[in-house]
C-alpha cells in the first residue's frame, strides 16, 4: 500500500509539474510570436534590407542602368571582424550567388555563417552576392533583369582576369543562372543550380500538386488581376502563401508545435528564419506574367521557346560551362523530376549530350526539404562544401551526364577531403525521361491564353482604373500572410504587453522539464498524431487536385478507348 501511495503521489507531482511547464511554455510561445511581429514591422520600417550575416559593399546598382532593374551586385567584405581578403585564395575563381526572387527578400544564401556564402569564403573564393530591392522598377521586364545580371557577371569577370566566375542559383534564380550560362558563353565557369525548376510540367501524380495549380485556376489571368489591384505590382506574399499551402501540416501546425515543445532552445532559430520568411517583396506585372506564361504554364524554357527580347530566344544547347544540379527527394516544390527533366528534352540521348561537348553533374539528397537545400547548416557544410572542393574535377570531366556521390564514413559534415570522398558515376540521359500528360498541359496553355486575352481586353482596363497607390497599400497590409503576423505586436494588440511582462518573469525563473518526463512524451506523441492527421487530409486534397485536373484537361477519348 505504501508503494502504491508513493506511485500515486509521483503521478500527481508529474501532473502538477507538467501543468506549470505547459503554462510557462504557453507564455513564452506567445511572446515569441509577439517578437516575430515586432521584427517584421521593424524590418519594414528599415526598408526591408537584405538579411546577410556578412558585411558587404555595393559594386553596381541596376536601378541606375539605362534599362533599370531592382537588382544590385554586392561584394562580401567581412566575416565578423575578419576581412574577406584574409580568407581569399587569389588562384580560386570568384563565386556569384543569386538568391531566388520568389516572394521573399534576398539573403537566404547567406543569412548565417554556415551558408553558401560562408562555405565559399571558407574555401577561399572571393564571394559576390546579387540582391534585389522590395519594389521593382516601373515596367521592369525579365529582359531588363537578365541584361543587368549579365553586366554583373562581366563586372566580376573583369575584377578576376583569367578566372571564370562560378554561378550559384537558388530556386527560381536557377533558371536565371541557366539563361546567363547560355548568354555568357565562354565568360563563366561551372553553374550550380540548387532546387531549381527547369522542367515545369514534370512530377509525380499526387506528390507535386503545384504543377497542376495553373490549370485549376484557369491560367495566368488571376496573377494579372492581382497585379492590377496592386497598381502594377504583384505582392510576393501570395507566392509565400502558395508555398505554405503545399504542406499546411508543416506551415500551420508542425512549425509552431515544434516551437512550443522546444521553446527554450528554438526561439532564436525560429525568429532568425521568420525575419527572412516574413519580408515580402514585389514583382512587376510584366515580370510575373512572363514567369507564369512562359515557365509555370508554358514550360517554354526546355523547349527553346522562351523569348527574352526582340530576336533573342533562350537556347539551353548553347550552354558550354559545366552544370551542377542539386535536388532533393524531400523537396515538393522542385522535385528531382523538375530539376532534371529538361535534360532529355534538350538532348535526345547521351550521345547527343556528348556531341554537344556538355558536362552535367547532378547530386541528390534523400530527405531535405526545399528550403533546407539553401538554409540547412548540415547541407551547407557537406554538400555545398563538396561541390566547391570538386570544381576542378567537374571541369576536367569528359562530356556526359554524371551523378555526384559523396562518401562520408565519419558522418561529420565539417570534414574536408580526403576525410570524405567524391565520385562521379556516368549516367544515361535516357533514364531521366519521365512520362506525364503533356497533352493535358498543352490544353492548359490554350485555356490560359484564352482567359488572359479576355481578361486583358475586357477587365484589366477597368481594374487599372480603379486601382490607386492607396488601395494597393491597403491590400498589402490586409494580406493574411501579414495580418497573421503583425496583429500580435503590442503596436496593434495592447494585450501583448501583458504577455511580454509575464514572459520576463517566466524566463527568470524557468525550470524546463526533462524530455523523458512521461507527460512530455505523451504531448509529443499527440503532436505527431495531429501532424499525421493533417498530412492525411492534405494528401486527399492533393489527390483531388490531380483528379480534377485530369477531368478538366485529360484526353476525353482515353476513357472510351479503355471501355472498348
Amino acid at each position: 500500500m505504501a508503494a502504491l501511495g508513493q506511485a500515486g503521489a509521483n503521478t500527481l507531482q508529474d501532473f502538477a509539474d507538467y501543468q506549470r511547464d505547459f503554462l510557462e511554455r504557453t507564455i513564452l510561445f506567445w511572446d515569441t510570436l509577439r517578437q516575430r511581429a515586432n521584427n517584421m514591422l521593424e524590418h519594414e520600417r528599415a526598408g526591408l534590407p537584405p538579411l546577410l550575416d556578412f558585411k558587404y559593399e555595393t559594386l553596381l546598382d541596376a536601378r541606375r542602368f539605362d534599362h533599370p532593374a531592382n537588382y544590385a551586385l554586392l561584394r562580401i567584405t567581412e566575416i565578423g571582424n575578419t576581412h574577406a581578403e584574409d580568407c581569399v585564395d587569389p588562384n580560386k575563381p570568384p563565386v556569384i550567388i543569386v538568391d531566388p526572387r520568389a516572394g521573399h527578400g534576398p539573403g537566404i544564401g547567406g543569412f548565417k555563417r554556415d551558408s553558401e556564402v560562408g562555405m565559399a569564403l571558407n574555401e577561399g573564393h572571393p564571394v559576390y552576392f546579387v540582391i534585389f530591392f522590395p519594389e521593382p522598377a516601373i515596367g521592369q521586364t525579365l529582359a531588363d533583369v537578365l541584361h543587368a545580371l549579365r553586366r554583373f557577371v562581366e563586372k566580376v569577370a573583369a575584377r578576376h582576369p583569367g578566372l571564370r566566375p562560378v554561378l550559384y542559383g537558388n530556386c527560381q534564380a536557377g533558371w536565371a543562372v541557366t539563361l546567363l550560362s547560355a548568354d555568357c558563353e565562354g565568360l563563366v565557369g561551372p553553374a550550380v543550380l540548387n532546387g531549381s525548376p527547369l522542367s515545369y510540367w514534370a512530377g509525380d501524380s499526387g506528390a507535386n500538386p503545384m504543377r497542376v495549380t495553373g490549370g485549376l485556376l484557369g491560367g495566368a489571368w488571376l496573377a494579372h488581376l492581382t497585379a492590377d489591384l496592386g497598381n502594377g505590382r504583384f505582392d510576393g506574399a501570395w507566392l509565400a502563401q502558395n508555398f505554405e499551402n503545399l504542406k499546411p501540416e508543416k506551415a500551420i501546425w508542425e512549425k509552431y508545435a515544434h516551437l512550443f515543445a522546444n521553446i527554450d532552445t528554438e526561439r532564436e532559430r525560429f525568429l532568425e528564419f521568420e525575419r527572412w520568411w516574413n519580408g515580402f517583396y514585389f514583382l512587376s506585372r510584366e515580370e510575373i506574367l512572363a514567369i507564369i506564361e512562359n515557365l509555370f504554364i508554358g514550360n517554354k524554357l526546355e523547349q527553346g521557346l522562351l523569348r527574352i527580347c526582340e530576336g533573342c530566344w533562350a537556347d539551353l544547347r548553347r550552354i558550354r560551362n559545366p552544370l551542377v544540379i542539386f535536388a532533393s527527394y524531400g523537396d515538393n516544390i522542385t522535385p528531382p523530376h523538375q530539376a532534371l527533366g529538361w535534360i532529355p528534352v534538350v538532348y535526345k540521348d547521351t550521345e547527343d549530350l556528348k556531341r554537344a561537348g556538355q558536362r552535367i553533374v547532378y547530386l541528390t539528397n534523400p530527405h531535405v526539404g526545399h528550403l533546407g537545400i539553401f538554409v540547412s547548416a548540415g547541407v551547407a557544410r557537406l554538400e555545398h562544401r563538396a561541390i566547391l572542393e570538386s570544381l576542378d574535377e567537374i571541369e576536367a570531366l569528359a562530356p556526359g551526364l554524371y551523378e555526384m556521390k559523396i562518401d562520408n564514413p565519419s558522418g561529420d559534415p565539417d570534414c574536408h577531403k580526403p576525410a570524405y570522398k567524391v565520385g562521379f558515376e556516368a549516367r544515361q540521359v535516357e533514364d531521366l525521361k519521365v512520362d506525364y500528360p503533356r497533352e493535358a498541359f498543352e490544353r492548359v496553355v490554350q485555356v490560359s491564353e484564352l482567359n488572359e486575352t479576355l481578361y486583358r481586353t475586357i477587365v484589366s482596363p477597368w481594374m487599372q482604373t480603379l486601382a490607386t497607390p492607396w488601395t494597393a497599400e491597403m491590400l498589402k497590409w490586409l494580406h493574411p500572410m501579414r495580418t497573421s503576423r503583425y496583429l500580435l505586436s503590442e503596436a496593434f494588440n495592447p494585450w501583448m504587453r501583458g504577455v511580454a511582462a509575464l514572459a520576463d518573469i517566466v524566463a527568470k525563473n524557468r525550470r524546463p522539464l526533462p524530455q523523458d518526463q512521461p507527460l512530455i512524451e505523451r504531448e509529443r506523441a499527440a503532436m505527431g498524431e495531429i501532424t499525421q492527421a493533417l498530412e492525411n487530409v492534405r494528401k486527399v486534397r492533393d489527390t483531388a487536385y490531380e483528379q480534377t485536373f485530369s477531368l478538366l484537361y485529360g484526353d476525353p477519348s482515353a476513357g472510351s478507348r479503355q471501355n472498348d
